[in-house]
C-alpha cells in the first residue's frame, strides 16, 4: 500500500512540470501583441494577419490529433521532444522573415502551430491519466498555464520589442530557444502511470445524478457517430468563436475604446490571466456540479460577455470594455477545460488523446468565425458587426447545450 502511495504522490509533480510546460506553450494566444511590429514592419493588413492566427489554430488542432497518433507508436518523451523543436524552430524562423506574408503562414503557423498542438494534446492526455479521480482539477490546472501565459510573457514581449538591441527579430529567437528547451525537459520528466498504480474511487456527485450511465471507452468511431457528441462539437464552436475573436484583435479593440497603447497591452495580459482563472474556476465546478451546470454556466457568461463589449462599443465605455474582456477571458478559459473533462467523462479514458484531439477541432472552426469577424470589422470600419455575429452564435449555442444528453 505504501508503494502504491509513493507511485501516486508522483503525479502532483508531473501536474507541476505539465503547468509549468503548458505556460510557454501557451504564447501563440499572445497573437495580438506578437503580431504588432510585423505590421509595423512590413504593412500587413489587419485580415492577412488575422488569417495567420487562423492558420495557428488549424494546425494547432492537427497537431493535437497527429500528438495522438504518434504517441500510440513512439516513447511519449520523443514526441514531447520533437514537438518543442519544431515550435521552437517555428519562431527562430519567423525572425527571418521578410515581407512574404506567405513565409509568416509557414513559419508561425505551421511550424509553431503544429509544434505546440503535438505537445498540447500529449502532455494533457499524459497527465491527465494520473488524475482519473480529478478530471477537471487536472484539466484546469495544466490549461490555467496554457492561458497565463500571455500575462507572463505577453508584456515580456512588448519591452523586448521597444528595448534597443534586441528588437523583435531577437526576441523570437530567444523565445524559440527556450520553448525548445522546455518541452524537451517536459518530455525527458513526465511519464505514463504504469498499469500497477491504484488510484482512489472516482466519487460520484449527487448534484450530477441527472447524467449518470455507465461508464464506457468510445473509441473516436463511436464518438463521432453519436448525435450527442455533434451537439457538444457544435456548441462548442460557438462559445470558443467569442473568446477566439476576441484575442486576435483583443489589443485594438480596447484601442478603439480608449484605452492607451501600454493600458491595452496591459488589458490583453489581464484577458490571460481571467483566461487562466476560468479553467481552474471551470476544473473545481466539474468536479463538483458535474457537467451539465458547468457547461451552462459557461454558456450564460459568453453571452454576458459578448453583449457587454458590445454595449461598450455602442457607449464607447473602457470600463464596460474591461469588464467585458474578462468576462470574455473567464469564459474562453471554460471551454477548453470542459471538452477535457467532457471527453474524458463521455467517452471514457481508454482512447482519450484521439477523442481529446477531435473534440479539440472546435478550435479550428471557431478560428474560422474569428476570420470572419475580422473581415466585418474591415467591411463595416467597426466592431459591432462581429459582436452581434458573437451574441447571436452564443445565443444559439445556449439552445444546443440544454438538449446534449449522454452519449
Amino acid at each position: 500500500m505504501a508503494t502504491n502511495k509513493n507511485k501516486l504522490s508522483i503525479r502532483w509533480f508531473y501536474l507541476v512540470a505539465g503547468t509549468a510546460s503548458m505556460l510557454f506553450a501557451g504564447i501563440i494566444y499572445a497573437w495580438s501583441i506578437l503580431k504588432t511590429p510585423l505590421a509595423e514592419a512590413f504593412g500587413w493588413e489587419v485580415s492577412q494577419l488575422a488569417l495567420n492566427f487562423t492558420l495557428t489554430m488549424c494546425f494547432f488542432c492537427i497537431g493535437g490529433f497527429l500528438g495522438s497518433l504518434l504517441v500510440k507508436k513512439i516513447n511519449i518523451s520523443i514526441v514531447i521532444a520533437a514537438a518543442g523543436v519544431l515550435a521552437g524552430l517555428g519562431f527562430v524562423l519567423t525572425s527571418m522573415i521578410s515581407g512574404n506574408v506567405i513565409v509568416l503562414y509557414i513559419t508561425y503557423a505551421l511550424l509553431a502551430g503544429l509544434g505546440i498542438g503535438i505537445a498540447y494534446n500529449v502532455i494533457i492526455s499524459c497527465v491527465n491519466a494520473w488524475f482519473p479521480d480529478k478530471r477537471g482539477l487536472s484539466s484546469g490546472c495544466l490549461l490555467m498555464g496554457f492561458g497565463v501565459s500571455t500575462l507572463l510573457f505577453g508584456s515580456l514581449f512588448d519591452k523586448m520589442f521597444a528595448a534597443e538591441g534586441i528588437g523583435w527579430r531577437k526576441a523570437f529567437v530567444i523565445f524559440g530557444i527556450v520553448i525548445a528547451i522546455v518541452l524537451i525537459v517536459a518530455g525527458v520528466i513526465i511519464k505514463k502511470p504504469g498499469k500497477d498504480v491504484l488510484f482512489p474511487e472516482v466519487k460520484k456527485k449527487t448534484t450530477a445524478r441527472k447524467e449518470n450511465f455507465e461508464v464506457k471507452d468510445y473509441t473516436t468511431g463511436e464518438m463521432v457517430r453519436r448525435f450527442s457528441f455533434w451537439r457538444a462539437f457544435i456548441c462548442l464552436v460557438f462559445l470558443v468563436a467569442v473568446g477566439n475573436s476576441v484575442i486576435s484583435f483583443a489589443r485594438d479593440l480596447a484601442v478603439s475604446i480608449g484605452a492607451s497603447a501600454a493600458l491595452a497591452t496591459t488589458l490583453v495580459g489581464i484577458l490571460s490571466v481571467c483566461n487562466g482563472l476560468g479553467r481552474i474556476i471551470t476544473g473545481a465546478v466539474f468536479d463538483s456540479y458535474g457537467r451539465r451546470i458547468t457547461m451552462l454556466g459557461s454558456n450564460l457568461i459568453t453571452i454576458v460577455a459578448a453583449g457587454m463589449i458590445l454595449v461598450a462599443v455602442l457607449t464607447n465605455s473602457l470600463p464596460l470594455g474591461v469588464v467585458g474582456l474578462c468576462l470574455t477571458g473567464i469564459s474562453y478559459g471554460s471551454a477548453p477545460t470542459v471538452c477535457s473533462a467532457f471527453t474524458s467523462a463521455f467517452y471514457g479514458q481508454k482512447y482519450f488523446a484521439t477523442n481529446y484531439s477531435v473534440v479539440n477541432f472546435t478550435l479550428m472552426a471557431a478560428s474560422f468565425i474569428a476570420t470572419a469577424c475580422s473581415s466585418l470589422l474591415t467591411f463595416s470600419g467597426s466592431y459591432i458587426a462581429p459582436f452581434v455575429l458573437l451574441l447571436a452564435l452564443s445565443g444559439a449555442a445556449l439552445v444546443l447545450n440544454f438538449s446534449i444528453r449522454r452519449p
